[in-house]
């Protein structure tokens, strides 16, 4: 029998969704859903989906709206500030920007992403929005149900991802309209929900409750599955003579895959997803599906980064804001004499000072870098736009522990100092860039230096897919290496990646690579199609 997901209804939609791509032929030829008990084995009576993705933040989301048949399309009366590019616009103005060569169009374009794809379309979504300037997008959107690609998005919790267990206190880095996907303003949401937007920059809770209403009124609740987490994505492996009746997985070595007499060979087949969704009283039902495409739309939020030093795994050490908000709630910290430890340089940390400020707990602020170090995010934010973080960054400056020699004041800065260590009596053993050590007493540790994706379900948790093999993925140091208008990866066909795995932390940006990865797809699709037509076959999974 299929795993159930959240009962017939659900399901049903599901295969609804099947039947409308597919043709009515199909629906009633389909014996089980693609979602399987753990014991079944790959067989050819399995539909396998064209796409699976994992993670339902922004990322997903923009990109399930794309492969649900939405397209852009350039506004009768718009005129783009960049008359080159308006002239390539013009030229295709009858095609949707999914239709059109988005490496033609994204040359020379010029923007906060290293990715072209995600410069030209933020562009357009938001034109010269660097240059201070609010203008309209260019784009209208129109959905084209024959445009449809069956996907469905797999997330641990609700649609929106991450944002849902963001602090609730803090402000968005990024403006509003910024963070808000195609198709809906979320000013004109804001609006219509009676909430009072005080500012450009909104709180965490706001954008999450955004980015679940969009689901629901974009229509693709079918396509979104929650409470889901992933145990292994694998590559399948077939002989080329067979008809996919004997299956073997991934971690066959590439070297077996050529047999000695040249004459047969394993050819690349569906990826194979598993995991296990966890029901309202708790249990765990496994499932497994199958997928011609897998797109990685995780974000970056897995895992906190780590100093890799004694004692860090001391239960007073906290690696989140989450824990730290906790512990001042709980009063855990009221009345301490010692400060709080914060660690990192980041917005992040910045956040932490700013709550242990307004808690009245003194904080000590360790961070490696120079205060003039001109890579610090506090040199590229607007002082009128962001002053509590400058606020940040003036004590930071000016109440370095070489300044105020008293540790007991508010707050003190601890420039260019590294942590070598923590003590079980809550000691903390610094030293300085010129050798020097020093013991701090503390009453919490927070070490906020960043977050890096936890890809454990790949094979070799996904070290061999970044620009530096064999090397952790980062979302600055080591992204997936990609191609820069598919999104498809380099080293693993039919994987694609995009937002903060490929380094586009800016929900502005993430939009870019649904973009690239909706027109690969569709290319793809068409293609399919025309084959199937012809009578050269379907492809695996699909009759």
């Amino acid at each position: 029998m299929p795993v159930t997901y959240s009962g017939t209804e659900t399901e049903g939609q599901l295969l609804n969704s099947f039947v409308q791509y597919f043709g009515e032929s199909l629906g009633r030829k389909i014996k089980r859903m693609p979602l399987i008990e753990e014991t079944v084995l790959p067989g050819d009576s399995l539909l396998t989906l064209p796409v699976v993705i994992i993670g339902n933040g922004p990322s997903g989301i923009c990109l399930s709206y794309l492969l649900s048949g939405y397209r852009p399309y350039l506004s009768p009366e718009a005129i783009h500030p960049n008359p080159i590019l308006h002239t390539k616009l013009e030229e295709a103005r009858h095609l949707s920007i999914v239709d059109q060569d988005l490496e033609y169009l994204s040359e020379g374009l010029e923007g906060r992403s290293s990715n072209p794809v995600a410069v030209l379309f933020d562009t357009l979504l938001h034109p010269d929005a660097d240059f201070g300037y609010d203008y309209p997008p260019v784009l209208h959107w129109k959905l084209e149900q024959h445009n449809y690609i069956p996907h469905i998005v797999l997330g641990k919790g609700p649609p929106g991802g991450a944002w849902h267990s963001m602090e609730g206190s803090m402000l968005t880095i990024s403006f509003g309209d910024w963070m808000e996907l195609p198709g809906l303003s979320f000013k004109e949401w804001a609006a219509s929900k009676r909430r009072n937007i005080k500012s450009d920059r909104v709180m965490p809770e706001e954008i999450a409750c955004y980015y679940k209403h969009y689901v629901k009124v974009m229509g693709l609740q079918k396509n979104f599955r929650d409470n889901v987490y992933i145990t292994s994505v694998s590559r399948l492996y077939r002989e080329k003579d067979d008809e996919g009746r004997s299956h073997q997985n991934e971690d066959i070595s590439t070297q077996h895959l050529e047999m000695e007499d040249g004459q047969k060979s394993l050819i690349k087949r569906n990826w194979e997803v598993r995991g296990y969704q966890r029901a309202t009283d708790g249990s765990h039902v496994p499932f497994c599906l199958f997928a011609e495409n897998v797109a990685l739309a995780t974000g970056t939020f897995d895992s906190p980064g780590r100093l890799q030093v004694e004692g860090e795994d001391f239960p007073f050490v906290l690696h989140s804001m989450s824990d730290f908000g906790a512990a001042i709630s709980k009063g855990k910290l009221r009345g301490k004499a010692d400060p709080v430890l914060i660690v990192g340089a980041g917005l992040t940390a910045a956040d932490a000072v700013l709550c242990a400020y307004n808690n009245n707990i003194p904080v000590v602020h360790v961070f490696r870098r120079r205060v003039t170090d001109t890579s610090l995010i506090f040199k590229q934010l607007p002082k009128k736009l962001y002053p509590e973080y400058h606020k940040v960054y003036h004590m930071m400056c000016t109440q370095s522990h070489t300044v105020d020699s008293n540790q007991h004041s508010a707050y003190t800065s601890f420039p260019e100092h590294n942590v070598l260590s923590f003590k079980p009596e809550m000691k903390c053993v610094l030293q300085s860039a010129s050798g020097l050590k020093k013991i701090l007493k503390f009453s919490v540790a927070l070490v906020l230096i960043g977050s890096h994706p936890n890809l454990f379900f790949l094979k070799d948790q996904g070290h061999s897919i970044g620009h530096h093999s064999n090397q952790p993925i980062t979302c600055k140091g080591n992204p997936i290496e990609i191609d820069p208008y598919t999104y498809e990866c380099t080293k693993e066909a039919n994987l694609f990646a995009l937002g903060p795995l490929v380094g586009d932390n800016f929900v502005r940006f993430l939009k870019g690579g649904a973009l690239g990865i909706a027109r690969c797809l569709a290319i793809r699709q068409k293609k399919k199609h025309e084959l199937i037509e012809s009578g050269d076959g379907g492809g695996d999974g699909v009759p």
